[in-house]
């Protein structure tokens, strides 16, 4: 076991530069629950993204810490819950090490949750601190229950904690008194709290977040992997594409709703969930089952290729921090039609980006999807438009902030510093734009 842990010890000094001369780079403990695993491929993919194009820029290294609930038996007749025992205890991704932990769930008891990750988490993390591995600064994905957690995490451990608050956290879970103020708590214990949209933003300085240590980081897009090339010419037909979990929030009930009034329109869902069924039986009562393609689970991968096939993305969303489809679909050329929600009108917001929905309702849906079929922006300028969102600044900001909130260390969390970091960060002019 020391052996063991000698290597590891020495393969982490070597990807954070430790030398004779000592450390020269940052040292992140990545904490979240969201985050892609052998079984969950495209859980918390955006998580994973930010990350690797931040280390990308260099001057970081990163252990990753996503736990998982904890589940006693992998047997598939035990549906979804069955896929968390099956997750691996750890694995490498992308050259990263990734642990996974269990932690125990108790539905009833949700207000101790963060609790519950924060105890399973601190006993992983002094496992492999007690095997050489030190961490400067924790970088947190979702307020609540891992904001929460992470913030317990930073004050055991005297590390200064950054936390991003992503949507349903801080648009859905602060009704919650309880949690309301677990979040807020960890909120004035943050060295600095980014959010995904301004609107979110807003929405956390309500909860009384310090306005001086939020910053606004959107996501990025991956302008190599989705592009127009490859699209095929466009046709009589309008081929529409959603891509989202089969859940109530995704609103795929009024897109298919809208079908009746779309006759040149056929509609492909990419995405799985416990509403397939509801959805296939309303398509058919619509009449418009033979229009309606479900794919289900689709690989990140292979999405370039749908939203290709497309001639317009429609995301009817009841709630979206920032919806990474917009972005992905309108890098390939794909204009879009999105209910006007959080950060969706930060993305869709010139003509060529496409058409926020005049209301979140079958007539809203269908009325934005016939408007944008009679001016259909071409694919050039729907590209262009998303080359305004490419990860380079995004990770950037991101980088500069984690240094700074490192630097600062855990007593300096109530400076603004780490937050102005990365707005000078992003007030830097890019000189050379992105290729088209």
């Amino acid at each position: 076991m020391a052996g063991q842990a000698s290597v590891r010890h020495e393969r982490q000094a070597q990807a954070c530069g430790i030398g004779l001369a000592g450390r020269v780079t940052t040292s992140v403990l990545v904490f979240s629950t969201l985050y892609p695993n052998a079984g969950q491929p495209n859980h918390g993919i955006f998580v994973e993204n930010r990350l690797r194009h931040t280390l990308a820029l260099g001057g970081l290294c990163a252990t990753v810490l996503a736990p998982r609930p904890w589940f006693f038996s992998g047997h598939p007749r035990f549906g979804r819950y069955a896929a968390f025992a099956r997750i691996p205890a750890h694995e490498t991704r992308h050259g990263l090490d990734v642990h996974h932990p269990p932690y125990l769930v108790l539905p009833r008891l949700s207000a101790i949750t963060p609790w519950l990750l924060y105890r399973a988490a601190l006993h992983a993390v002094r496992k492999l601190m007690r095997a050489g591995q030190r961490f400067d600064v924790i970088d947190a994905h979702y307020f609540y229950p891992d904001g929460v957690a992470a913030a317990l995490l930073g004050r055991t451990l005297g590390l200064p904690v950054v936390i991003t608050g992503r949507g349903t956290d801080l648009t859905l879970i602060p009704h919650s008194a309880l949690a309301r103020r677990q979040i807020q708590w960890a909120a004035g214990q943050a060295s600095a709290m980014i959010t995904v949209c301004e609107d979110l933003r807003q929405r956390l300085v309500a909860l009384g977040a310090a306005p001086e240590r939020t910053i606004v980081l959107r996501n990025g897009v991956d302008l190599d992997r989705f592009s127009p090339a490859g699209a095929p010419p466009r046709n009589e037909r309008v081929a529409l594409l959603s891509v989202g979990s089969l859940i109530p929030r995704k609103g795929h009930e009024l897109v298919i709703g809208a079908l009746p009034g779309l006759a040149d329109c056929d509609l492909t869902i990419a995405g799985s969930g416990p509403l397939r069924a509801e959805l296939e039986a309303l398509a058919h009562r619509l009449g418009v089952a033979g229009r309606v393609r479900f794919l289900g689970e689709v690989p990140h991968a292979d999405l370039p290729g749908l939203y290709q096939a497309a001639d317009m993305l429609v995301l009817a969303s009841q709630r979206e921090g920032w919806a990474n489809v917009l972005l992905e679909a309108m890098a390939c050329g794909t204009p879009v039609v999105a209910t006007n929600v959080n950060g969706s009108a930060e993305a869709v917001c010139s003509p060529a980006a496409g058409l926020l929905a005049g209301e979140r309702s079958i007539a809203g849906i269908r009325d934005a999807i016939l408007a944008l079929s009679r001016a259909m922006p071409p694919r050039d300028d729907t590209r262009r438009h998303a080359c305004r969102f490419s990860w380079f600044e995004t990770a950037r900001a991101n980088r500069d902030l984690l240094i700074a909130a490192a630097a600062a260390g855990r007593a300096g969390r109530h400076s603004p510093a780490a937050a102005q970091a990365a707005r000078a960060s992003l007030m830097k002019a890019v000189l050379v734009p992105t290729p088209v």
